[in-house]
């Protein structure tokens, strides 16, 4: 069985920030982390026995990135629905230091999602980038009023049976959808018993409608604050009861346009840490050049400025955000420590997933999914899959 050592890193996991420190890669897992003896240099007898030595020069070691909520990269969508498009999206995740993602459709018809399912399925059978565990399905079972970028002709009803239709082809792990829709709560409880994560978004709901869906177990909440009834203070809605319910898990989207810096602050200071993960929601304009032009569910989307907008309505449609990026902004703007902000890069999403005793955080024992950055400007260095350094 290969075995690696990674020496001289600075190692950041939940409620862990130790430098110097050695850690020790045997086939896919962590065997241990540990400081790293004065003795232990370059060259020394400590590294005898090991495959490789990979020295990281002070450099961050993070848990892998988790993001569960994106469309696409590098001119490609989801709903593109090869296994082209699903490899390309899943190299430019692994650029970002992405070790595990859920490619995440759009508001289009059943064949479609059914496709483009077949085409995540392809690429399960090697996942030589990024690993896909499954996808999520942000809608079609929306609300019609709150679509932002998606496209309100594909909206319907939700359906249990048709998400299981799609997850018989790949397993989908998480489902957006209105609670407030005929059904809602009956659907997020029908999703949880097929072991699915259903999610709350793109809904005009009020927080007494989100309440039957959370009694039966809704947990989640689709990019907190984008398409989703606002605070007031006759009718809290869904950016109130995130901040009011504990135990919503709130995704943010944290590229500093889609919330901002100030709303990025309070969210910091009212939610546990434990239920924020941070998303990219990209777009198949991510990693492309400003003034990239495409069609998202049939709907037109121009970048410009960094921003990708509906040309017609100007919405936001989505971001252009790393997901390493992300973290240096939420680090930026918070000011709070990174041991306590990778909690929302990683761990928070791999125990949702049923993965928190495998993925999240640089232990002994958990899968060695590493990412290594730049300390000052958060570039990706180096990064470790299954314990396999792919870049």
């Amino acid at each position: 069985m290969k075995k690696t050592m990674i020496v001289n890193a600075h190692v950041i996991s939940p409620g862990v920030d130790l430098r110097r420190a050695r850690i020790v890669l045997k086939g896919l897992k962590i065997e241990s982390v540990e400081p790293m003896e004065a003795a232990c240099r370059e060259g020394c007898a400590c590294r005898k026995g090991f495959d490789v030595v990979v020295d990281v020069r002070g450099k961050y070691v993070v848990p892998g990135f988790i993001d569960v909520h994106l469309h696409g990269a590098s001119g490609y969508d989801v709903c593109d629905a090869t296994p082209e498009a699903i490899t390309a999206i899943a190299e430019a995740k692994l650029a970002e230091g992405c070790t595990t993602f859920l490619p995440t459709t759009l508001t289009v018809d059943n064949k479609t999602l059914k496709a483009a399912a077949r085409a995540v399925a392809a690429y399960r059978k090697d996942m030589r980038f990024s690993k896909a565990p499954g996808l999520h399905l942000e809608g079609p079972f929306i609300n019609p009023a709150c679509c932002g970028a998606q496209n309100p002709a594909f909206v319907r009803a939700p359906s249990i049976r048709e998400v299981m239709g799609i997850a018989a082809i790949a397993p989908v792990k998480l489902v957006s959808f209105a609670p407030e829709m005929k059904g809602g709560a009956e659907f997020a409880a029908a999703c949880l018993s097929n072991g699915i994560v259903p999610s709350c978004g793109h809904s005009g709901a009020t927080f007494a409608q989100l309440l039957p869906a959370y009694a039966k177990g809704l947990r989640h909440m689709t990019h907190f604050c984008n398409q989703m009834t606002k605070l007031h203070h006759r009718e809290i809605g869904l950016v109130g009861a995130g901040f009011l319910v504990d135990d919503l898990n709130t995704e943010i989207i944290g590229d500093r346009i889609h919330l901002c810096d100030d709303m990025l602050r309070l969210i910091f200071k009212v939610r546990d840490l434990a239920h924020i993960q941070l998303i990219t929601d990209s777009l198949r304009c991510s990693h492309m050049a400003d003034g990239y032009s495409f069609e998202m569910g049939g709907m037109k989307v121009q970048l410009k400025n960094g921003q990708a907008r509906l040309v017609k309505e100007g919405n936001l449609a989505g971001s252009t955000l790393w997901i390493n990026q992300g973290l240096k902004n939420l680090r930026d703007v918070t000011g709070l420590p990174l041991k306590d902000l990778v909690r929302t890069t990683s761990w928070n999403q791999a125990i949702e997933l049923g993965l928190g005793r495998q993925l999240g955080k640089v232990e002994k024992g958990f899968v060695a999914d590493l990412t290594v950055l730049d300390p000052k400007t958060f570039d990706v260095c180096a990064v470790f899959v299954d314990g396999e350094q792919r870049i």
